[in-house]
């Protein structure tokens, strides 16, 4: 079973980005240079950074009142019941840490 962190670290290999986390527990964890320039990263949590994880993959989203799918390929598919903004971003980062685990 995967943990959201184990989640991200994957969704983010799969895009070619590196996480920083913070020492402090349930802190987001950052992207970007160093200091000020770092960015708070976390599709699980944030619409914008689904959509733009997402949209990197190329995936195909389906959005009903009751489930989404995120697809990638045609090869990944993942679906979340209970459709919400929630369900819909975690069914995007579950289908980008399947590329992730793909890869070496």
């Amino acid at each position: 079973m995967n943990t959201d962190r184990e989640f991200l670290e994957l969704a983010s290999k799969a895009i070619g980005i590196e996480l920083l986390w913070p020492t402090i527990e349930g802190l987001s964890p950052r992207i970007g240079g160093s200091g000020s320039d770092l960015l708070l990263w976390n599709p699980l949590t944030d619409d914008g950074d689904a959509l733009r994880l997402a949209v990197k993959l190329g995936m195909n989203l389906w959005l009903s009142e009751t489930e989404c799918l995120a697809e990638v390929g045609r090869k990944i598919g993942v679906c979340e019941n209970n459709y919400d903004g929630s369900a819909a971003r975690r069914a995007i980062v579950r289908a980008a840490a399947e590329i992730g685990k793909q890869m070496p």
